[in-house]
């Protein structure tokens, strides 16, 4: 059974397929979570294992999802069943595009909540400006926008109807036109923002923190993370970019926009420790202290700095962007199989899905006041402490997002033959030789042992 392909326009250009997958990859973890890792892991150290994870475990399953989406001509699902098909086996492979599509769509509903965040501070930032430069003020301003539901319901809301906006008005008239805007604005405002930050703050020190290499503080279990932080932060394994490749003309190589993209959200994610680390130790912060570093700490920073506002609306500006553009191929991946499933036109695909996943943050939103103390797990040692959020977090990025790119490259390495990989991908025998390879063997063993230290906590 062959599911009809899309009916979507193909991208303009090569050039707009590469910013939209960039867009897809690059997301609020790239301003922090990256910077923070190769500090505390050895830095340059760190960094050579990370590109280590890139070329071992990313790149293969970017490849993959690729030639999948191009050659299934359709969302996750329908490309999955149909090279499946054309390999003579069921089409009921199709569940791995399925399960990456519903963990997508979790990951949405709590993300967008935290893009929420970001957008109610940019904005307060803009027309009311900055705290007093005290720790209580800071504090006491986080506290009241996670205290209040209402609140964060209304920012989730207007971050996930512009999504839904984007993705309803099409691939080329919304997507491709957006990112293509707005991805350009994140390299511009990142450059800026580093430079501003470096002028003013701990220069030296952030060089140090980032790049030389401190073999002593690389363990063991900072190689696994190292090799884990690209395939989580980038989100290979959700099915998204077989998605965006199913509307790529047959004359894009698949293996630039993967090279290119990989590259630029690892610089993205460079130059942003360049923006953040020198005023976090200009001001004596823990760079550890993950969205309180980002929506306290950082705020307390700026106000005590020159033209510390205008910084901190273009760092919180930042944040919308980079969580917008990963949160326009999570909507994607659940609005392509909506049209084709029910038949919807792809404005009403559009509204229906942000709306199911506007409610579905639910979850999130009341886990940060009126289910705060809520403990559904408390009863076992390594969940005492989550609340409902926390459950949702380790349900999709430690069990869901793994299983998911595991069943790809298993699927992709035994199921499908050379010839699919060798005609979508341009690539020669000894190349497609060191893809299987990894498909069959690397990626899968490497997913595993990232799994199993992430679930061991």
């Amino acid at each position: 059974m062959v599911i009809a392909p899309t009916k979507e326009p193909e991208w303009s250009s090569r050039t707009g397929f590469i910013l939209a997958t960039v867009g897809s990859a690059v997301g609020i973890g790239s301003i922090w979570k990256f910077p923070y890792e190769v500090g505390a892991n050895g830095g340059g150290a760190f960094v050579l294992a990370y590109l280590l994870g890139l070329a071992l475990v990313v790149l293969p399953l970017m490849l993959a999802e690729l030639a999948l989406g191009r050659r299934g001509n359709a969302d996750a699902a329908a490309s999955i069943a149909n090279a499946a098909v054309a390999e003579g086996r069921s089409h009921r492979w199709q569940v791995i595009g399925a399960l990456g599509a519903l963990t997508a769509f979790l990951i949405l509903s709590y993300y967008s909540v935290i893009g929420g965040w970001a957008v109610s501070y940019a904005i307060d930032t803009a027309i009311d400006g900055l705290p007093d430069a005290s720790q209580t003020a800071t504090t006491d301003r986080f506290d009241r926008l996670l205290a209040s539901p209402a609140k964060m319901f209304l920012f989730q809301g207007l971050f996930l109807g512009a999504v839904a906006a984007v993705v309803g008005r099409g691939v080329q008239r919304g997507i491709e036109t957006a990112m293509k805007l707005l991805m350009p604005l994140l390299g511009v405002l990142l450059v800026l923002l580093a430079m501003y930050s470096l002028g003013v703050g701990e220069a030296t020190e952030t060089l140090r923190f980032l790049f030389v290499p401190d073999t002593d503080r690389l363990t063991a279990r900072g190689l696994l993370d190292a090799l884990g932080l690209g395939f989580f932060s980038i989100g290979v394994g959700l099915g998204l970019l077989i998605t965006y490749a199913a509307y790529a003309r047959p004359d894009i190589d698949l293996r630039t926009v993967a090279v290119v993209s990989i590259g630029a959200d690892t610089a993205i994610s460079i130059v942003a420790g360049l923006a953040v680390f020198p005023v976090v130790f200009a001001n004596g912060l823990d760079p550890a202290e993950g969205p309180g570093l980002v929506f306290v700490a950082l705020p307390l920073a700026f106000a005590a700095m020159p033209a510390g506002r205008v910084a901190a609306t273009a760092f919180f500006a930042l944040l919308v962007i980079a969580a917008f553009g990963s949160a326009v191929s999570m909507l994607e991946g659940a609005v392509a199989p909506l049209e084709r499933v029910r038949g919807w036109s792809r404005r009403r695909s559009a509204i229906v899905a942000s709306l199911a996943c506007w409610a579905t943050g639910t979850i999130s939103v009341l886990s940060f006041n009126r289910w705060k103390d809520v403990r559904l797990l408390g009863s076992l040692d390594r969940y005492t402490d989550a609340t409902p959020f926390d459950l949702l977090d380790e349900l999709t990025s430690n069990l869901l997002l793994p299983l998911g790119g595991l069943a790809l490259a298993l699927f992709t390495g035994w199921v499908i033959s050379d010839r699919l990989l060798s005609e979508e991908l341009v690539a020669g025998r000894r190349t497609l030789a060191v893809l299987r390879g990894m498909l069959r063997f690397v990626v899968p063993l490497a997913i595993v042992a990232v799994g199993a230290v992430s679930l061991a906590g």
